[in-house]
């Protein structure tokens, strides 16, 4: 490849510590950079904690950049795509890496144009390729795979969704003390644009690819059942989902469908209410954190597909919940 220069991953660090999607995109860069044989650092907008900086040298974090009034660089997108790109251009060139979060997703393009770069967000896999690096993203839901060639004639920009990012270690690190540098951005002055507040998603309308917990039902839940567990997720707020009977229903829109003629999720904590548990949802379903699935047919085929299963009866469970749910949002929150 003709371009040479680092991989640059600008870690945001909320309150000075490492979350899980910094720590994940601590061990993707690792291994970006074993693919694509390019060095790698890290730019973060503050100084960061001990255990962050113990963080770092786990995963052999090489050198870390604190920019210069980063706090106020994260509420402009503007200016921050302005600071990182000076210093990818400060290293040569290469690859800046993002994470496909809000912050991510708006940087990225900015950055991209201010270093005549090439972009491709969501990227879900890299490989190297004789001409080059091979990028892959998923496209219309997970139905279609688009793949980009890298040849390294300009920077590259990368974005990588959060729900794709691992934190594990790929080699026992040892003691490192990453060199610590601090960058004052290149140019200042009024930002374009500006965030003034960050509103958390809606778990009733975020896109369920998205959410972190889902409760689905399924042809096991009849219209009260149904009412009641709707219910339930606003009182959890956590996302609603439903099968394919459901659906057909009409209770509620296609977006809410979750299976492989669905939606494919991967939350923390999948839910399943009156789900027999056919080859299609589980398929849509199967890269859960954890799946939790409650039927009253103790030979239900969902059972073998889940962590934690539960023979019940939903019009006994559901109001007992919902009472719960209630007393503690009366109560302790």
């Amino acid at each position: 490849m003709a371009q040479q220069g680092k991989i640059l991953v600008f870690v945001d660090l909320p309150e000075g510590a490492l979350d899980e999607t910094g720590r994940g995109l601590l061990s993707y860069a690792a291994r970006l950079s074993q693919i694509a044989g390019f060095p790698w650092e890290v730019a973060v907008p503050a100084e960061p904690d001990d255990a962050a900086r113990r963080d770092f040298a786990r995963y052999g974090t090489p050198a870390v950049t604190v920019l210069a009034e980063g706090a106020g660089l994260i509420d402009t997108p503007a200016h921050l795509a302005a600071a990182l790109a000076s210093l990818v251009q400060a290293q040569g060139g290469g690859i800046l890496l993002l994470p496909h979060n809000d912050l991510g997703g708006t940087v990225a393009p900015v950055a991209a144009a201010r270093l005549s770069a090439a972009l491709m967000t969501e990227t879900v896999s890299v490989k190297q390729v004789e001409a080059g690096l091979e990028l892959y993203r998923q496209i219309l839901g997970v139905r279609l795979s688009e793949a980009r060639c890298w040849q390294g004639e300009t920077p590259l920009v990368i974005t990588v969704p959060t729900r794709r990012l691992s934190q594990v270690l790929m080699a026992t690190v040892k003691e490192v003390t990453p060199a610590y540098s601090t960058f004052i951005p290149a140019e200042s002055g009024s930002a374009t644009a500006r965030v003034l507040g960050r509103i958390p998603p809606d778990p009733q309308t975020v896109d369920l690819t998205e959410a972190e917990v889902i409760f689905s039902a399924g042809k096991g839940c009849d219209e009260a059942t149904f009412s009641q567990l709707q219910e339930l997720c606003r009182l959890l707020n956590v996302s609603c989902g439903v099968t394919r009977p459901v659906y057909d229903l009409g209770w509620t829109g296609f977006e809410r469908m979750v299976g492989q003629t669905g939606r494919t999720v991967t939350p923390r904590l999948y839910l399943a209410l009156g789900i027999s548990g056919s080859m299609h949802h589980v398929g849509g379903i199967k890269d859960s954190r954890l799946i939790v699935s409650v039927n009253s047919d103790a030979k239900a085929p969902i059972f073998p597909n889940s962590d934690e299963g539960y023979v019940a009866d939903l019009k006994e469970i559901l109001p007992r919940l919902i009472d719960r749910a209630r007393s503690v949002a009366g109560g302790a929150l």
